[in-house]
């Protein structure tokens, strides 16, 4: 009777065992999730910053606005420290030609064939000593309402600017007294501007 009692349970359990093996075979993994395309990165590029033109000795600019259009014409700009006259030439023809201001002897403007590298509107004074900008722009600022970048050292850059109302006699004058840029009034250094694009050639005489 034990025997067969044994052997009952062993046959149980050995269906029971055989049900539970059947329900999980039964029992099918689930499909595998599609693949998605792969998604390419697309790197993010930043427009370079425009250098900060920085007048020579104790001043520097800070754009506002640049231009960066390219010169196609065939004008260019004459510059005779000796004459005090700045002019624009377009081919063999005199556009126009105005009075300015130069550098000191201690700090002359640069002598040679330039071009122009920016055009700032309203640009603002900055001491390259101390880093501080002046807050006043436009055409009362210390550089009036206009820059033409023409020239740069590892330390400084030269530009043609306006002149506040206070500092016109030096250009009335034709005096020996900027950092090395060149200083034209108000409305003749507008008229300038508006003629010339970036690339235009600066031609500086003695």
């Amino acid at each position: 009777m034990k025997h067969r009692t044994v052997a009952a349970l062993l046959a149980l359990s050995t269906v029971s065992l055989a049900g539970i093996t059947a329900g999980v075979q039964a029992i099918e993994p689930p499909p595998p999730l599609p693949s998605l395309p792969a998604i390419e990165a697309t790197p993010t590029r930043r427009a370079p910053a425009a250098p900060l033109p920085q007048q020579p000795g104790a001043s520097g600019v800070a754009p506002t606005s640049t231009a960066a259009a390219t010169a196609t014409s065939n004008r260019k700009i004459v510059l005779e420290l000796g004459k005090r006259t700045i002019s624009l030439w377009e081919g063999s023809k005199v556009l126009g030609k105005w009075p300015v201001a130069i550098g000191d002897p201690a700090t002359p403007t640069p002598k040679g064939v330039f071009s122009i590298r920016n055009k700032v509107t309203n640009p603002q004074y900055q001491s390259t000593k101390t880093g501080k900008n002046n807050p006043t722009i436009g055409a009362n600022g210390p550089l009036g309402d206009r820059w033409i970048g023409f020239h740069a050292t590892s330390k400084d850059q030269f530009g043609i600017h306006g002149t506040p109302p206070a500092w016109a006699w030096a250009v009335h004058q034709g005096a020996a007294v900027t950092h090395g840029c060149v200083r034209m009034l108000g409305p003749h250094v507008r008229a300038l501007f508006d003629q010339v694009d970036v690339g235009t050639p600066v031609e500086v005489k003695p």
